[in-house]
């Protein structure tokens, strides 16, 4: 049982000492363009979703002069009775 943890302990400590240690750490021209490119997704993010709500507001703008329209029609039907 102690040689099966022990070879389980030796497995794990020589896969992570595989691992490069310069993956670990980003240079600063790497985080730059990191930062760049997720600057453009908020953007990207934030334009579509301003799209979104204009798209909104003008379908409830369209909504509203329907609805004063109609409610104007049976106004005028009710004066003519």
């Amino acid at each position: 049982m102690k040689r099966i943890a022990a070879l389980v302990l030796l497995m794990a400590l020589s896969f992570a000492a595989s691992t490069p240690a310069h993956a670990q750490r980003i240079s600063p021209k790497e985080n730059a363009r990191q930062s760049r490119k997720a600057a453009q997704k908020q953007q990207k993010f934030l334009k579509k979703a301003s799209k979104k709500q204009a798209k909104a507001a003008k379908k409830y703008e369209k909504q509203q002069r329907k609805a004063t329209r109609k409610a104007n029609k049976q106004l005028a039907a009710r004066r003519r009775k």
